[in-house]
């Protein structure tokens, strides 16, 4: 049977105090809203709803990005969750598989658990998500009787005995899409709030005689997220959890605690990361690497054998090849490396290609913007650019030249050549002398005028 997403992303998040919806603030550098798609997709939905409010316009860019398939709708009010889930009733029209409720600000939900729900679905009419809880406050209970949930009691109604419940509830839910939309019809908004609680249709449900239960995750996988605090907590959290799974992996962390991760970082084994170093998206770093300590990379790959750092930074579009070094204060953004090749200090290096075995010199640059358009260089194999080159793209160097140290490169250099293009050098007796004294006696007159 099919299965269909719909992804409450509507809440404005008012204790979060941002302009920007609490959806899209990130945790591990990707809006929560984006963790929660993600955990989704392993269901392989027909139909992914989002339903969106505060700050739609940017919610929807967001989930697009992700998911261009995605369905949007928006919650004019925000009358509840029941009411949010009834935006999509228009968008599953005519659908009659299964859908599953995820929820925006909850980004820790694994897809091993919303597949262990579909396949309890299989069994049951409508499937709560719960979880037992440390300390269970003012979460709602979820009252069993063996497999069967008879009720979900909210903490303020709940009696002496309810409240020591810990089972509680996630708020996710799996249900026929059809019925989902039934029992939404049916429920009302008599309560101290006026609005529609998605949490009513269990006992709509039960009064039906539709079999109605509850599974269990780990109270880890249910975080919400309503405060910055709480945020900084999640991103703790995730980050905890990732450098766990990269430890078991056979990655060497030298200090763990200082290693920040991207949601989609990915490292092989015997990699070594040093202390101090920053993932952002899209970082694939093959094994046997070695990332030193205090480097930034971002949009990039990193092939066996390379290593990087320390202090140097590779933007998106680095793509460094088996066996390459790019050393301190180096930026690589935009560019292919070759085998063996070496940036190793105090050089840029962006929209360009570096041949095998070629060596960057200290300070290098190429030169590749013009101030409205980007430009390329090229760089063959086993070729020297001496330290303080500007290559001025667009611009060629063929295999095995050399470019002259201080040159100013602005035509295609053929192979094997050596390039130099410097000013001649002109030295004049005793001018230094002169000239200091003139500077000084300025500096003194100021110095004179200022009093």
């Amino acid at each position: 049977m099919s299965t269909a997403l719909i992804v409450l992303a509507a809440g404005k998040g008012t204790r979060m105090k941002s302009d920007l919806p609490k959806v899209l603030h990130p945790i591990a550098q990707v809006p929560m809203l984006i963790h929660a798609m993600r955990a989704g997709a392993g269901l392989e939905a027909a139909r992914t709803v989002i339903v969106t409010g505060h700050g739609s316009d940017a919610v929807e860019i967001v989930a697009r990005t992700e998911d261009p398939d995605a369905i949007i709708v928006k919650q004019e009010e925000q009358l509840g969750t029941a009411h949010a889930v009834d935006q999509a009733r228009v968008a599953l029209e005519g659908f009659d598989g299964d859908v599953v409720v995820l929820y925006g600000d909850t980004p820790f939900i694994q897809p091993e658990t919303l597949e262990r729900m579909i396949e309890a679905r299989s069994r049951h009419d409508l499937v709560i998500l719960g979880f037992d809880a440390a300390d269970p406050a003012r979460y709602g209970r979820l009252v069993m009787q063996g497999e069967t949930l008879e009720r979900i009691v909210e903490f303020k109604d709940a009696t002496a005995r309810e409240r020591a419940i810990t089972f509680c509830n996630s708020g996710l839910m799996a249900c026929r899409s059809q019925l989902l939309f039934q029992l939404i019809s049916e429920v009302g908004n008599s309560n101290a709030s006026g609005e529609y609680y998605l949490t009513d249709v269990v006992e709509l449900a039960r009064k039906r005689g539709l079999g109605v239960t509850a599974i269990a995750c780990d109270e880890s996988e249910t975080l919400g997220i309503n405060s910055r605090a709480e945020l900084a907590n999640a991103d703790a959290v995730f980050q905890t959890r990732a450098r766990a799974e990269l430890l078991e992996l056979g990655v060497t962390l030298m200090a763990p605690e200082t290693v920040y991760l991207a949601q989609d970082t990915a490292i092989g084994r015997d990699t070594v990361i040093e202390p101090n170093v920053v993932f952002g998206p899209g970082v694939t770093v093959e094994s046997g690497a070695h990332i030193r300590a205090f480097s930034h990379l971002e949009g990039c790959h990193v092939s066996r054998g390379a290593v990087v750092g320390p202090y140097a930074r590779l933007r998106p579009g680095a793509e460094l090849a088996e066996n390459t070094k790019i050393g301190n204060f180096v930026e690589i953004k935009n560019a292919n490396l070759g085998e063996g090749a070496k940036v190793n200090h105090l050089s840029y290096v962006g929209d360009a290609s570096v041949g095998s075995g070629s060596n960057i010199g200290a300070g290098t640059i190429t030169c590749n913007y013009d101030g409205v358009m980007k430009h390329r260089t090229e760089i063959g194999e086993n070729v020297f650019i001496g330290s303080n080159t500007m290559l001025v793209a667009p611009v060629k160097v063929g295999s095995g030249a050399m470019t002259a140290s201080g040159s100013v490169i602005t035509k295609n250099v053929e192979d094997n050549a050596l390039a130099m293009s410097r000013a001649p050098q002109e030295n004049k007796p005793g001018r230094a002398r002169k000239l200091f004294d003139i500077l000084k006696a300025r500096k003194e007159k100021r110095a004179r005028g200022a009093e």
